[in-house]
């Protein structure tokens, strides 16, 4: 199908060898600022997904992110992050990338363009009514985004996309698309910058979201992050220390014999 991809439109800057490493900088830099602004036009759609999938993770379904190239990386990212971040179970949020895991480091030709294996991959996970998919393509073209989409809202999974172009064929098949227009980019057509940086932003958003929605956040604090090394035994113990006014010593010692933040303040307050 015919639509606009102004992410491949020709970049506002040229002669981008002739300029100083100053003037590179300060380009991609000037860009890069309206990004932000492109994901704040976007709010009522994201907030609209987030809406729809929260019900469907509390009664236990999963979030899968699938996509191809920088796309595919950047959920698998966000994904990876959910369990240290919040202590959720890593068969929870899901990412998926085009070629498997072995593209996550490089590429694999021509993966992204089999409609049919993105749903194969789904299926892998034994993914079921409850769960949710978001597709994941800058180009909102990649048929293996689009084609996994497609399959799951026939069978009724809801679905969810992050594009940056308009009317593409990713968000038309999305129940729920989000498209975050960034324009051209600083190099024509390399959408690992402004696309790249748009998506990671919403995928941030989506899933912090989820996770406040979830119960995964007290106040403002992370306390059921997972322990795993000593900067976040370090900072759950100031957390411990400020909720329950106990010394640094006794407040590690609380926190290591509890497991996580809400734990050793829960056995503090019994």
């Amino acid at each position: 199908m015919s639509y606009q991809r102004i992410t491949e439109s020709v970049s506002n800057h040229d002669r981008l060898g002739e300029k100083s490493i100053h003037e590179i900088l300060a380009g991609i830099n000037s860009e890069d600022k309206t990004v932000a602004i492109s994901v704040e036009k976007a709010l009522p759609a994201i907030e609209k997904l987030v809406e729809a999938v929260l019900p469907r993770m509390k009664k236990g379904g999963r979030l899968f992110y699938i996509g191809a190239g920088t796309s595919g990386r950047l959920g698998i990212v966000d994904a990876s992050e959910c369990p240290p971040t919040f202590g959720v179970p890593h068969g929870m949020v899901i990412g998926i990338i085009a070629g498997g895991d072995n593209a996550i480091r490089k590429a694999v030709e021509f993966a992204e363009d089999d409609r049919q294996q993105g749903w194969k991959d789904l299926e892998e996970h034994l993914i079921g009514e409850n769960d949710s998919v978001v597709g994941i393509a800058a180009s909102g073209g990649t048929p293996y985004v689009a084609g996994a989409l497609e399959i799951c809202r026939q069978k009724g999974i809801l679905t969810g996309s992050i594009t940056c172009n308009p009317g593409s064929p990713v968000a038309q098949a999305a129940e729920y698309p989000i498209e975050v227009i960034t324009g051209p980019e600083y190099v024509t057509g390399s959408t690992r910058m402004k696309a790249g940086t748009a998506q990671k932003l919403t995928l941030n958003m989506i899933s912090t979201s989820l996770m406040i929605g979830l119960g995964r956040v007290k106040g403002n604090r992370m306390v059921d992050m997972q322990l795993s090394n000593n900067k976040l035994i370090d900072r759950g113990t100031r957390m411990v220390m400020d909720a329950t006014g106990l010394d640094e010593k006794e407040a590690g010692r609380l926190l290591l014999d509890q497991g996580s933040v809400r734990k050793a303040v829960e056995a503090f307050s019994k």
